[in-house]
């Protein structure tokens, strides 16, 4: 549970700071990150995505399908898939 806090904590900080180059998948296997904790930091990194994603959508002020596709397209991106 410890480490599932540590990697929230670091996952914030690297998406939120100076956006971070390496995906959410990367820095998963940076940090050797395996079973249940694999899995909660890339659940915690997807809805950070999410909203750093929609507020970019939001920036663009883009509205409805264009909103949609580039949020999906935006998330996908971040976590590595």
């Amino acid at each position: 549970m410890r480490s599932s806090a540590l990697a929230l904590i670091s996952i914030v900080v690297a998406l939120t700071a100076a956006r971070a180059d390496d995906t959410c998948k990367a820095q998963a296997a940076a940090s050797k990150l395996k079973g249940e904790d694999f899995r909660s930091f890339m659940k915690d990194c997807k809805a950070v995505a999410e909203m750093v994603c929609n507020g970019r959508a939001i920036d663009q002020q883009l509205a409805d399908e264009a909103k949609n596709s580039f949020t999906k397209k935006c998330v996908q991106d971040e976590i590595g898939r």
